[in-house]
């Protein structure tokens, strides 16, 4: 499964990241690294994070790897949200993509690919990172408590679509 992520968007998003964005960009950008690199020690997942590079970017579009992490900067002139689609519709197989933009977040699912908002995928990037223990099965155990102590009634069951982005969002 490949993870696409939008850099500047997922630091602007998280309260934690956000307070190292506020000493440098340097250093927002390396915290989100270093968080996406233990996640990525942790998971089997390919991750790509584009930045934006179109202030003072390069001519060309920057790439670099930091453990299994891909890095791409995109070139002067370009969004990374432009990045984002490109290598989103070039991509088969399982994608998500990681991003709180409307935009992208509506080409993704044009595309047939799972978007899923910043704040979501830090939530579950820290949990696997901060509680490992936790296991699915320990979730699953709380969540089937929860429901046999609800009222019961008809089932409300989710559309298909959302019904199979949740299983991919479960693999995370």
């Amino acid at each position: 499964m490949l993870i696409l992520i939008d850099g500047y968007n997922l630091i602007r998003q998280s309260d934690t990241l956000r307070r190292y964005e506020r000493k440098t960009l340097e250093a927002g950008r390396n915290a989100l690294i270093a968080r996406l690199v233990e996640y990525g020690n942790r998971k089997p997942h390919q991750i790509i994070i584009v930045f934006d590079g179109i202030q003072n970017g390069w001519a060309e579009e920057g790439r670099d790897r930091e453990g299994k992490i891909n890095i791409i900067y995109s070139r002067h002139g370009e969004r990374a949200d432009d990045v984002i689609k490109r290598i989103a519709a070039q991509t088969s197989g399982e994608v998500i993509v990681v991003s709180s933009d409307r935009e992208i977040s509506s080409y993704a699912t044009l595309l047939g690919k799972t978007p899923l908002p910043s704040l979501e995928f830090e939530s579950i990037m820290n949990k696997v990172i901060y509680a490992p223990w936790e296991t699915k099965s320990s979730v699953k155990k709380k969540e089937t408590n929860e429901r046999q102590s609800k009222k019961k009634g008809p089932a409300k069951r989710l559309p298909r679509a959302k019904r199979q982005a949740q299983t991919k969002i479960n693999k995370l």
